[in-house]
């Protein structure tokens, strides 16, 4: 518990450094937010009163540190494309993207595990090679291929699905399962490794020994005891469906907090893309603490280590 609680004391200090890191590298992008504002053809005069308006104008260290100083109340500014709360537009989008991440880490858990639970139960047979040989397709695949090619088969081709936006349940087929094919495919390879090493152990020998069937070995002994590498890069996968949500988001044009961050990118938006990238973070931070809390608990030995 010791560990953890370094961890989480250690929280600050990461974010603290991620946002010296994301400033830095947003100021760093080439192109003026003022010239695309105000236009290609609006006169310089006009471009440095923007500038100024928007505090684009002052020193580098006095634009982060009022950035920072706000971040710390829980405001991130203003946008610059068109004046609105920082928050406010993360959360008019942030339900899209929670519903399709959502969807999306479900499909990978219900296809990862009970996929590594089959690949090792039946180590070295044809369904295990088939299964480690889908996940290294699904982990090749570009995402924004597998998206172009499902939208030209099931929605232009065949009409089952609806090409792009957001609506009813439909909608959500698509970007959510290429969405979750690298997650899957990750989790699948990881609850195989795992289980396959715990079922060399002398106690699996010894339940199998007493007459027990090969189910109940492996949901009742095996699985429990390999639950800590699955937890740990399952929770490692919420940053993949995030840097994944990008691309899928934006092909299939769906108004999430990923499709967002790319518009403003495009317009030099930085206060919404610090806002954006900071939340992110966050949020893989706390799932990795979580993570790390939930192995505690499960495994004895890791709260003794602590």
């Amino acid at each position: 518990m010791m560990g953890f609680l370094r961890r989480a004391a250690a929280l600050p200090l990461i974010m603290l450094g991620v946002s010296v890191a994301v400033f830095v590298a947003i100021h760093a992008l080439p192109g003026d937010p003022a010239r695309l504002l105000a236009g290609q053809q609006a006169p310089e005069a006009a471009v440095a009163a923007l500038r100024h308006r928007l505090g684009l104008d002052l020193p580098l260290p006095a634009q982060y540190w009022r950035f920072l100083l706000h971040a710390l109340h829980g405001d991130f500014g203003l946008s610059l494309r068109n004046g609105v709360p920082v928050a406010t537009l993360v959360l008019g989008r942030l339900p899209y993207s929670l519903a399709l991440g959502g969807l999306a880490y479900m499909l990978a858990l219900l296809v990862g595990i009970p996929g590594g639970i089959v690949a090792a139960a039946r180590a070295g047979s044809w369904a295990d090679h088939l299964l480690t040989g889908l996940t290294l397709i699904g982990a090749s695949l570009a995402g924004f291929w597998v998206a172009l090619l499902g939208m030209e088969v099931f929605a232009v081709r065949l009409h089952w699905l609806p090409l792009m936006g957001a609506g009813g349940w439909r909608h959500y087929v698509m970007p959510a399962c290429v969405l979750a094919l690298l997650p899957a495919a990750l989790i699948l390879r990881m609850t195989r490794a795992g289980l396959v090493t715990v079922l060399r152990q002398d106690y699996i020998r010894t339940a199998r020994a007493k007459g027990l069937s090969p189910r109940r070995v492996m949901l009742r002994h095996a699985l429990p005891n390999a639950l800590a590498p699955i937890i740990a890069v399952s929770a490692l996968n919420i940053g993949s469906l995030i840097s994944g949500a990008v691309v899928t988001e934006t092909v299939f044009d769906w108004p999430g907090v990923a499709r967002l961050l790319v518009d403003s990118v495009r317009y030099r938006d930085y206060p919404v893309i610090q806002g954006i990238t900071l939340l992110s973070v966050l949020g893989v931070l706390l799932a990795t603490l979580a993570a790390d809390a939930a192995i505690a608990l499960l495994d004895p030995r890791q709260r003794r280590m602590s």
